[in-house]
């Protein structure tokens, strides 16, 4: 029997998950690593694993793309197999994603204790997917790992046990902070032209903002006003890129001002973000790493389920209306921000605190394996 099945699935789970693998063997615990292959394309899945120093993963599922539906649903009949056959102590979950999910519900049906890492996020929008799958996934897990007060609060609000409930600070900013001097000697502004100068960054795949043309144009008209000041680097998303052919906007941008990528490795794109003037975004990723980098952001969205990025840190939410982009993108080229404290516990050590937390329970955890209903 493994100690502890850790499932991954979409890039930002590749960078969430990586301190706990490594803490979880440092301590001892034997653990199997299960990649549903939610994201498959070699630059937001296999990059990863290289460059995260993350073990190759013990089971493939080789789930690929689909509707919400037809994901989560195969998703579930692979991993119900995968479950039966490792029979762990516990399962580890991490993010929002479909595969998140899918997961915590095999596992609690299978009758298996679930932690959810990056629990207690909200951005009481109904009708985005990845709120809909924290949401059922808080209310189905035994353990809740959080990244900040705010979000363990929001779980005891929602009637969520207190004893269930671990503040233990972002295992993605231990990521962050373990390969970001790695990230910086592979010079990727230097490499794109870009050393010593200023320049903004794009990123963008949200459903509500790519699969609609409204938003999506009037976001790129945003950013085609701004890189009249500064240039713009945009690695695509390959969900965007779609979009942009789909709706003829492939041509919107002025290649002169605006560089477009493919999508970019881990340490690339950190890297590139770290000496960035301003990055604009849909991650809710990208909002926490910014904010540890110092880095104005402006979140192309009208709420975040990271608040502690705006009240604490440096990112400021704008919406999808060209003028108001267009303004706060000036404002903060014409006046960045000073230094900011980091958010508490946001220090490196959250999975070091998860795997502590998890080892002091592990015997009643399997006893727990056992009789959950």
């Amino acid at each position: 029997m493994n100690d502890l099945l850790i499932v991954v699935g979409a890039r930002p789970n590749f960078m969430k998950a990586a301190s706990i693998v490594r803490a979880a063997r440092q301590a001892g615990l034997t653990t199997s690593l299960v990649h549903t292959g939610q994201h498959y394309d070699a630059q937001l899945s296999q990059v990863f694993f290289e460059e995260l120093q993350l073990p190759e993963p013990d089971h493939s599922l080789g789930i690929g793309s689909g509707s919400h539906a037809v994901q989560t649903a195969k998703i579930m009949v692979e991993f119900e197999k995968t479950l039966r056959a490792i029979k762990p102590s516990l399962v580890v979950v991490v993010g929002d994603v479909n595969s998140t999910l899918a997961c915590a519900l095999v596992a609690v049906k299978e009758r298996y204790p679930v932690a959810h890492v990056e629990a207690g996020l909200r951005c009481y929008d109904p009708w985005m997917a990845e709120e809909i799958n924290r949401r059922l996934c808080d209310h189905i897990s035994t353990y809740h790992f959080t990244t900040s007060v705010e979000a363990s609060n929001n779980l005891l609000r929602e009637g969520i046990p207190a004893a269930g409930i671990n503040f233990v600070g972002n295992t993605m900013i231990d990521t962050l902070l373990r390969f970001l001097e790695s990230a910086k000697r592979r010079r990727t502004p230097e490499r794109l032209g870009l050393g010593g100068k200023r320049y903004a960054v794009l990123t963008l795949h949200r459903a509500e903002n790519v699969d609609d043309p409204a938003p999506l144009s009037r976001i790129l008209d945003a950013v085609r006003l701004t890189s009249r000041f500064v240039p713009v680097v945009f690695p695509r998303h390959p969900r965007t890129q779609k979009s942009l052919v789909a709706y003829g906007l492939d041509t919107m941008l002025e290649p002169e001002r605006v560089l477009q990528l493919e999508p970019l490795g881990y340490l690339d794109f950190v890297g590139l973000i770290a000496e960035a003037s301003l990055v604009l975004t849909d991650s809710g990723g990208i909002q926490e790493e910014t904010t540890v980098l110092g880095v104005p952001c402006l979140t192309l969205r009208t709420s975040t389920e990271r608040p502690i990025t705006v009240t604490s840190g440096t990112n400021k939410l704008v919406g999808t209306d060209t003028e108001l982009i267009v303004e706060e993108a000036l404002s903060v080229l014409d006046s960045p921000p000073g230094p900011i404290p980091l958010p508490k516990l946001w220090d490196g050590q959250a999975g070091e605190r998860i795997v502590r937390h998890l080892c002091a329970d592990l015997y009643e955890v399997e006893d727990a394996a056992v009789g959950h209903a």
